[in-house]
């Protein structure tokens, strides 16, 4: 149907007009003469035509004719970051975009904090920056608005395209259908806008007369908050965020041909027109018909509220400030965002805080939120390699997450509304060491699940970390021949780099079933085991341990090609590492079970004992160093194990026939293999050993169940310990038979 005729021009329309260009630049003039208001006159020019009885929103004149925006029409929005001033206005229902920078879809594009190479396969976001521009006295004006810059007008469209994709695969765990909730209900809630300027380099395409076939910069206002449902009610009205932003192709609203429109005053007008006429002739028809006109499944999100910011007091953070109003639906999601999406948010939100209170600086904190390059940060040294720069990152990302600094204690306790250091739980400090890990996995080529990070005990938390400072290189350089070298390797940095080659997981369900390809395409099972528990197997075996962390840091600086396996000595091999290999160099602690001694803290928990304060008991081929008695009374200290083979027979080494591999002195250490009744002596100290720690240990669980309060154990401390105990008690009951047989005659 067609024909203006057939609606009646009395009659109130769902879909508005565009105002006048005289109301539209009374509406800019007056918002611009509002107090607080600092936006660019051209980001308000862009929205205007969108703008539904901007009239209403003004006050009257003054005695100099100026007008300005109603106080009920502003808002003053408040985060930890900072403050904006935001006006409340009706928008025509197809205005906004998406924003290919919303922190839940930034991990489809190559990050900013990714020192590695562009992949060909990947593309790459530019910095968001503060609007700036020199006034004509020369000086420099920061505007409440962004800017970036893109290669192409190609790759402008292809980045919203990207980007509305994405936020379809990311759009939460919802009861309903949002599109269809709004075609039902209409918009609820309002989202939130900010104004982006995006410049073109390349060029513009020129017609046969020279002129310029599009323009070479667009305004964009972008939802910081409601993004899907910017991109639902564009998906209602058939149009991309791409084409409002960067131009509408006539066949959008009713034309012909491959003819685009830039000018919203030019497009809009015949888009409403055409979904009134669209209305006209479908409003009697059932909405729920799958044959409902645009028109009228559109007709509730004809209008909306949105919120748009234009004013801010520290402009130069307008960016963080904007995410950090967005965060909460991501740290206390009302959708069931991804672990990855919420630790990231959490991150940035307690740096927003730092920067805030100036404990932090921007350019620092641009850095960690992986909003700018690594390689500017202060210090960095210009022959960084790749697995250097993501380490310095981290590093610094860990430092702020768990600091020693009283006044940091203080800020991210209230970001994160978290018990007093003292009180600190399991809980509050894994939710920091996903946010850690999450930014970490921010300078990978892909993220990974953030409960990789939770290795941090209470007792080295609650005071915060204390880190080295030794760069990475003099770390993997020593870390053979010094222990605290080789502890901080592991603690801090094995678990995300086995991580991102997909060595290891942060799996803790039920593996029934479940299977990984063993060397040569073998089927095998998978192992469950903590991530913890690999690094104790890692750390028991330091040889080869420092081989396999100097591997991953050199595939990381050679285009993250995946790693190679390495020899008992920790030298490289041919093969690709896998996980069932690393399971079995690497084998789940079971009987037994060690612990990664812990990182050296700042703070006021239980410190670790040193390894003089361990008592050895020797078990043959097996070194058990055991805290003194404070361990059974439910103390943190540590229980290191180091289990070797002894060697016995011609093939022997220097140390002398059958010695133990790290036998101590308190135990009888030495195994006599060179005669049989050496041996048969050695081995009935051992049964005796067995039985009386089999009775020590009944009697210690005995006493940690009557503890009162939390429970003495985690979780997966209470798992991975069944698991033991019912492994030992297999291989003593296959011992029985066995040692019976022993006292029979050959």
């Amino acid at each position: 149907m067609s024909s203006d005729a057939e609606i009646d021009p009395n009659e109130k329309l769902p879909f508005p007009l565009p105002p006048s260009l005289e109301d539209q630049k009374e509406w800019v003039d007056s918002v611009l003469a509002t107090p607080g208001v600092n936006i660019h006159r051209e980001a308000l020019e862009n929205v205007a035509p969108f703008i539904v009885g901007p009239e209403a929103m003004l006050t009257s004149p003054d005695e100099a004719g100026r007008r300005r925006v109603r106080g009920a029409a502003l808002r003053r929005l408040r985060t930890e970051a900072g403050d904006m001033l935001v006006a409340v206005v009706e928008m025509h229902g197809v205005g906004g975009s998406v924003w290919e920078y919303n922190e839940r879809i930034s991990s489809e594009w190559h990050s900013v904090a990714n020192p590695a190479a562009l992949r060909e396969d990947s593309q790459a976001l530019s910095r968001v920056r503060p609007l700036v521009r020199v006034t004509a006295e020369g000086k420099e004006e920061i505007f409440a608005a962004v800017e970036t810059e893109v290669s192409s007008r190609e790759s402008l469209i292809m980045n919203l395209e990207k980007a509305a994709a994405a936020l379809a695969k990311k759009d939460g765990h919802r009861t309903y259908n949002l599109l269809e909730d709004l075609v039902l209900n209409g918009q609820q809630e309002p989202g939130l806008y900010i104004a982006q300027y995006i410049r073109i380099q390349d060029p513009a395409l020129e017609d046969r007369d020279g002129n310029p076939l599009h323009p070479q910069s667009h305004w964009q206002w972008m939802a910081v908050r409601g993004n899907n449902r910017t991109k639902q009610r564009h998906e209602i009205f058939e149009v991309k965020s791409a084409e409002v932003v960067t131009g509408m192709p006539v066949k959008r609203i009713g034309g012909e041909g491959e003819k685009i429109i830039f000018d919203p005053n030019q497009w809009l007008p015949r888009l409403s027109r055409l979904l009134n006429e669209e209305y006209i002739g479908s409003r009697d028809d059932v909405l729920e018909s799958h044959q409902a006109s645009r028109g009228l499944r559109a007709v509730r999100v004809a209008v909306v509220e949105a919120h748009l910011v234009i004013g801010c007091p520290t402009p130069g953070r307008l960016y963080r400030i904007a995410q950090m109003s967005n965060r909460r639906d991501h740290v206390h999601p009302p959708l069931d965002f991804t672990p990855n999406d919420r630790g990231r948010a959490l991150g940035r939100s307690v740096l927003g805080v730092y920067v805030a209170e100036g404990l932090l600086d921007e350019k620092t904190a641009d850095v960690l939120s992986g909003a700018a390059s690594i390689t500017e940060l202060a210090g960095v040294p210009a022959d960084a390699t790749v697995s250097e720069l993501r380490d310095i990152r981290s590093m610094r990302l860990l430092a702020e997450f768990f600091p020693t600094d009283r006044r940091k204690q203080l800020l991210i306790r209230r970001a994160l509304s978290e018990s007093p250091p003292s009180q600190l739980t399991a809980p509050e400090v894994n939710r920091r060491a996903r946010a850690w890990s999450a930014l970490t996995s921010e300078s990978y080529p892909e993220p990974w699940n953030p409960r990789i990070g939770e290795v941090f005990q209470l007792g080295e938390a609650r005071g915060g970390l204390t880190i080295s400072g030794r760069s990475l290189r003099e770390l993997l350089d020593v870390a053979a021949a010094d222990n605290d070298a080789l502890r901080e390797l592991i603690f801090y940095r094995a678990a995300h780099w086995l991580a991102s080659s997909d060595i290891i997981d942060a799996d803790r369900g039920s593996l029934s079933g479940q299977k990984t390809d063993d060397d040569d395409g073998v089927k095998a099972d998978r192992v469950r085991r903590t991530v913890r528990n690999n690094l104790n197997a890692m750390y028991n075996r330091p040889e080869m341990a420092v081989g396999v962390l100097r591997e991953l840091a050199l595939a990381m600086d050679e285009g993250d090609r995946r790693p190679r396996k390495v020899g008992a000595s920790g030298e490289p091999l041919i093969e690709p590492m896998t996980r069932a290999w690393f399971n079995r160099e690497f084998p789940k602690e079971s009987g037994s079970r060690s612990n990664l001694p812990a990182a050296r803290h700042g703070g006021t928990g239980p410190a670790q004992p040193s390894e003089s304060s361990l008592h050895p008991v020797s078990t043959g081929g097996t070194t058990i160093r055991k805290a003194p008695s404070e361990a059974a009374e439910g103390s943190s200290a540590a229980v290191e194990v180091r289990t070797s083979v002894p060697d016995i027979g011609p093939d022997s080494d220097d140390r002398g026939p059958g010695r133990a591999d790290g036998v101590g002195a308190g135990g009888g250490g030495t195994v006599l293999a060179s005669s049989q009744a050496g041996m048969a002596k050695e081995f009935m100290a051992q049964v005796y050993r067995l039985a009386d720690d089999a009775v020590a240990l009944d009697t210690l669980v005995s006493r940690l169940a009557a503890m009162a309060g939390q429970a003495p154990l985690e979780r997966e401390d209470a798992e991975d310990a069944t698991q033991s105990v019912l492994a030992t008690a297999i291989a003593v009951r296959r011992l029985v038979a066995r040692i019976e047989r022993l006292g029979e005659a050959g």
